[in-house]
């Protein structure tokens, strides 16, 4: 999936916090909601404007953040 043409940040919304395109709803509060136990479906729910393939970008945006992060072994 390509979250690039459904997450957007703008410092205009949620101080530029990637946000799901058109919404204030921010890809950190659906990762929470999924680290928390929440379903897809619950989330869609809750949120019913949001789509299975919204919360899919938002998993891929999480993705690839996390996989270009760069760990350094720091000895004691």
């Amino acid at each position: 999936m390509d979250w690039r043409s459904r997450i957007v940040a703008d410092t205009n919304v949620l101080v530029g916090k990637p946000v799901i395109k058109g919404t204030r709803i921010s890809v950190e509060l659906v990762m929470d909601l999924l680290a928390g136990g929440y379903t897809p479906d619950q989330i869609r729910h809750q949120y019913d404007h949001l789509t299975l393939d919204d919360i899919h970008a938002c998993l891929a945006y999480a993705r690839e953040v996390i996989s270009s992060e760069r760990m350094f072994a720091v000895k004691g």
